[in-house]
């Protein structure tokens, strides 16, 4: 069986979706060999071409497009909820207040940078920006994934990203957050089919929902109770992560504008452009 390496990362609806193929819940032609990583550090190694399919921001694609394409499948979306900007309470941010996020790639730094041009930021691991604000070494930190769920009781929520992202898109489209990229390199019979793989699995995942995530529950591969890893997934990981819709993919290419305007990319591109095209299969087996 040919080797393909999955890199995603350790939250719990990059893990859930992955799940079940490395539960054997499909058979494929391919041994998925997969590694967990914090996003950010994923973002690097795509920049690096380093795995065959990897999690990634949606921010970071424009700059990996010649060496990646996008998949359609295990995505992560905002809508009316998404990343959020934390600082203590009774707390006034300044202008160039210092601020804590999970990554430069990241398409929180991407919307955050837009509307706090002035302020001064570090990168830490996504784990780690809450205790940052505690203990004072910054002013505020945008957290992500399950953190976003419960936090201490000391912090407030200075601004939710989605409300920045409606701000600047001007209408009501999902915020874009985690895609899936696939490796040019491989041949496109094998492309479509891992794909199709993939696309299997989350649907799979989704379906057998109370099932999988007992299972991971039991072998602790998730940092939240339950009740938390119910919602989290129904917010992150459900049947819109499947398969990207039209809206989905006008959301993706308004947030690659965005960053086209404000200089982080030097140039625009659609994103219908860079999926994989499985039309191809469908005329070859007309």
């Amino acid at each position: 069986m040919k080797k393909i390496s999955v890199a995603h990362s350790p939250d719990a609806d990059d893990i859930f979706m992955y799940m079940a193929i490395s539960f054997g819940w499909l058979g494929n032609e391919f041994k998925y060999e997969n590694t967990a990583l914090d996003i950010q550090t994923l973002n690097e190694f795509a920049l690096k071409n380093e795995y065959d399919v990897s999690a990634i921001s949606f921010a970071l694609y424009p700059l990996i497009a010649k060496e990646y394409a996008l998949l359609r499948t295990a995505v992560s979306f905002g809508e009316g909820y998404g990343p959020k900007l934390i600082k203590k309470k009774d707390t006034k941010l300044k202008k160039n207040f210092k601020v804590a996020l999970s990554g430069a790639n990241t398409t929180n730094a991407l919307i955050f940078r837009m509307k706090y041009n002035e302020a001064r930021i570090i990168y830490k691991n996504f784990l780690e920006i809450e205790k940052a604000v505690l203990e004072g070494e910054v002013d505020a930190g945008v957290l992500i994934h399950e953190s976003i769920l419960e936090f201490d009781e000391s912090l407030c929520v200075e601004a939710e990203l989605w409300d920045i992202w409606c701000e600047f898109v001007k209408e009501e489209l999902p915020l874009p957050l985690g895609a899936m990229a696939l490796r040019r390199s491989l041949p496109l019979n094998d492309a479509i089919a891992i794909e199709q793989d993939l696309t299997k699995a989350v649907k799979l995942a989704h379906s057998n929902r109370k099932i999988l995530a007992s299972m991971l529950m039991e072998r602790k591969l998730i940092r939240v109770d339950e009740q938390k890893l119910e919602h989290y997934l129904s917010l992150y990981a459900n049947k819109n992560s499947i398969s990207m819709s039209e809206k989905q993919i006008l959301a993706v290419n308004a947030l690659f504008k965005l960053g086209y305007e404000y200089k982080f990319y030097d140039k625009i591109i659609d994103a219908k452009d860079h999926l994989i095209p499985i039309e191809y299969e469908n005329a070859r087996n007309s």
